[in-house]
């Protein structure tokens, strides 16, 4: 099947850098409404037949526009949401942003046990993600989109999609951009495509936010 991996618009999180992973969490930004509108027509020569998102408020309004072009209503699932900040929750520092990245980093080269302070290890992540990941290829749909989350998606990524690990490693998402994969859970998934900045182009994209979770690792 073909899987659609797409990151929420831009929160006001994004913009100062902060690490806010609690549900439900902020909506988009007026820019972040703005690249939303973009996505339907950046995924109009896809046949989705079926739209995920997760329990964060972000995600509910990144897919309102798909949702409404496809006539499809959005499903949640609550394990495609962000990696868990936990005790990290609402910092921006670089001490708080190194050591969350830092763990996707090591769960991502296989150090499943490491875990984020008051929060969850890379078994859960995994876990939870995965079974999210099998629910909608059980939907029966040739294409699925999802809309998630900037460190969920990369560490996901880098992890299941065969030799990806560095490449995903090296390049950033930035809201709204989209990750293609081809595949399914038994025979696993080969990375297809990896639009890393916003998909309405150019002028939909804040280079001057502080987005940690967007940038390469």
């Amino acid at each position: 099947m073909r899987l659609l991996l797409i990151r929420h618009g831009q929160t006001p999180d994004n913009v100062v850098g902060r690490l806010g992973t609690a549900a439900p969490g902020p909506g988009l930004t007026d820019l972040g409404r703005r690249q939303a509108a973009a996505v339907p027509a950046a995924l109009a020569d896809e046949s989705i037949g079926a739209l995920y998102v997760s329990t964060l408020r972000r995600t509910h309004e990144t897919a309102a526009p798909l949702a409404a072009a496809l006539g499809l209503e959005p499903i949640e699932v609550a394990g495609f949401r962000e990696v868990i900040a936990g005790e990290l929750e609402a910092r921006s520092d670089h001490d708080a942003v190194s050591t969350y990245l830092g763990a996707v980093v090591s769960w991502v080269s296989g150090d499943l046990d490491r875990r984020l302070p008051g929060s969850e290890d890379g078994h859960e992540f995994f876990a939870r993600f995965d079974a999210a990941v099998a629910g909608a290829v059980a939907s029966g749909h040739e294409t699925v989109a999802v809309v998630s989350h900037g460190a969920a998606i990369r560490g996901w990524c880098g992890s299941r999609s065969h030799g990806s690990a560095e490449f995903v490693a090296q390049h950033p998402l930035e809201n709204t951009g989209v990750v293609v994969l081809e595949g399914d859970p038994a025979s696993g998934w080969r990375l297809v495509a990896w639009q890393g900045a916003p998909v309405g182009g150019p002028e939909l994209d804040d280079n001057t936010d502080a987005d940690p979770t967007g940038e390469g690792f």
